[in-house]
Parts: structure tokens; sequence; C-alpha cells
């Protein structure tokens, strides 16, 4: 359980989580909202995260993206966590990429020019053509999801399974000096703490895969997906 601050506030622990890898990750295309499943280096990775989750405190609930590749993931740690409370939310999504959609993020400067500008600009206002969330739009989103979640779970832990651009904003908001950009691999854990009664934000850690480090395969290194900002 999450302990209270000097001043009274019970604070959620929430333990955000990136999905398993997907062939789309290991051959960098932009994934945004489409919906591949995880691969079998995906699910290994599950597990191994699924494993490190049941050693320690058990969360009250799991909450997930409803895109498969974090459904699965969610799943998995669900059972290993023995957690029945289990709910999906669209508001946990990857970013819309509108137009990048589909693409690989190395053709994507020529085939939609537009689109990768505006993605590429810095403007957190700026949206994608296509359809596509601005950095603003997505903070928006994902930060008012987990404050009604840590609302929910005043002083308990919580697992949150989402997406890397996501999971970014979240680390930034929660420390406006953090640079998680890219740091976010596949199966990784971030942890916040959050007071519902302030909506103050701690940032406890980023991007933990150490419970990939004991496998030979070269998991670890895959688990970045190649496309960071957009799984």
């Amino acid at each position: 359980m999450s302990p209270a601050s000097p001043h009274g506030e019970h604070f959620a622990e929430v333990v955000v989580v990136r999905h398993g890898e997907t062939s789309w990750n290991a051959s960098r295309v932009i994934q945004g909202q489409m919906d591949p499943e995880l691969n079998e280096t995906g699910r290994k990775q599950t597990i191994m995260l699924a494993r490190r989750l049941s050693k320690e405190a058990k969360p009250a609930a799991v909450y997930s993206s409803d895109l498969k590749r974090a459904a699965e993931t969610a799943k998995t740690i669900a059972a290993a966590c023995d957690v029945s409370n289990l709910v999906f939310d669209q508001a946990l999504r990857e970013r819309h990429m509108g137009d990048l959609h589909g693409q690989k993020f190395d053709d994507a400067v020529k085939s939609k020019p537009e689109a990768y500008k505006a993605f590429s600009s810095g403007d957190r206002n700026q949206e994608i053509p296509g359809g596509g969330e601005s950095l603003g739009q997505l903070s928006e989103r994902c930060v008012s999801c987990l404050n009604a979640i840590a609302a929910k779970h005043k002083g308990e832990r919580v697992i949150v399974v989402s997406h890397g651009a996501t999971i970014e904003e979240i680390c930034r908001h929660a420390d406006p000096t953090s640079s998680a950009r890219r740091g976010i691999p596949n199966t990784s854990i971030s942890v916040i703490h959050i007071s519902a009664d302030s909506r103050h934000w701690i940032l406890e850690k980023v991007g933990d895969a150490a419970h990939l480090n004991v496998n030979k395969d070269g998991f670890l290194q895959s688990a970045f997906g190649g496309d960071g900002a957009s799984a």
C-alpha cells in the first residue's frame, strides 16, 4: 500500500507497464491504434513480467488498454497475480497516429511527409493529419484516466497496462524533467504515486525491465521494439 503523505494524503501506487512485443514492433511499423497481437517474443516477455509482479505486493486491480497487445499482457498479469478485477479502457490506448498508421518509420518521412512533419514538430498542440492526436490531447486522455483510477484506489496498488507513447506522457506529467522518450521497452515497469485528493503525482521508476535480464535469448534488446514512441 502507498503511504500517506505528511499532509494526510493517501496515494495510489500505479504500476504502469508496456505491453509485450508485436511483429510490428520488431519491424518498426507504426502501430498507434492499429491492433496487432503479441508475437512469440512478446508472449515470453509477458510471462517473465507476470512472474515478477506475482512476487510483489498483490494489486487491487489491473487496468488495461483494450487493444489486443495490451489486453493479452494484462490477462497474463491478472492470472499470475490472482486478480479478478480486470478492467479494459479505451482511454489507455496508444496515441492515434492518423496517416502514419501502418507506415514503417524509415519510410514515413517520404511516404507521408505532412504527417511525419506534424509528428516530429515538437509542437504539443499539433495534431497528426488523418485524425491523429496531438501530444496534448494524448496527455489529457491518459492523465484523466489515471487520476480517475487513483480516486478509486486510495492507498492501494494497481497495475495499468498501456503503450509506449502513452506511458511517455504519463511519466512526463509526473515529472516534466524526466527524459522517458525511447526509454520504455516492451513489458517495462514505471511506477507513479498519485494522490486522489490533490492529484499530485510522484514518479518513482521509469522503464524498468530488469526481469528480462535473466534471459539469454536477447529479449531485453528486442524489448525496445524499434518504434519506441508509437507502440
